[in-house]
């Protein structure tokens, strides 16, 4: 079997590598995965720009987040996976739901003469 070098099991897609010295740093990826990246975003956000930090995290902002405690928040998260794997049920849905539809409800071939004669009326009006 061939085996592609270019692939991702070698560690080079990973966060952490460094492709011109060849070497992984197994502490950048760790942090990356627990949110380090979206920790100092916030900070710096916090700092610098209140609006742009209430507007992007008012939920973490709700729930009482605060950005030194992403990597706490993923490490607890990481940990409820591994006690129970399994994916919870999901809930039933009630008999009459209905998903949001964005489309136009077709018209019949009345409704639409009746539209084509409103349009005539209001173009002749303006002209």
């Amino acid at each position: 079997a061939v085996v592609s070098t270019q692939s991702g099991h070698y560690g080079r897609g990973f966060p952490g590598y460094n492709m011109e010295s060849g070497d992984y740093d197994a502490g950048a990826h760790r942090a990356r995965i627990l949110g380090a990246h979206v920790g100092s975003y916030m900070q710096t956000l916090l700092d610098e720009d209140e609006d742009a930090y209430k507007r992007q995290f008012a939920v973490y902002k709700k729930e009482g987040i605060m950005p030194d405690m992403i990597e706490e928040m993923y490490t607890k998260a990481h940990a409820a996976i591994r006690a129970d794997p399994v994916a919870s049920a999901k809930k039933e849905k009630p008999d009459d739901y209905k998903p949001k539809s964005y489309k136009r409800q077709r018209m019949s071939l009345q409704q639409r003469k009746g539209r084509v004669a409103q349009q005539k009326a209001a173009f002749l009006a303006l002209h």
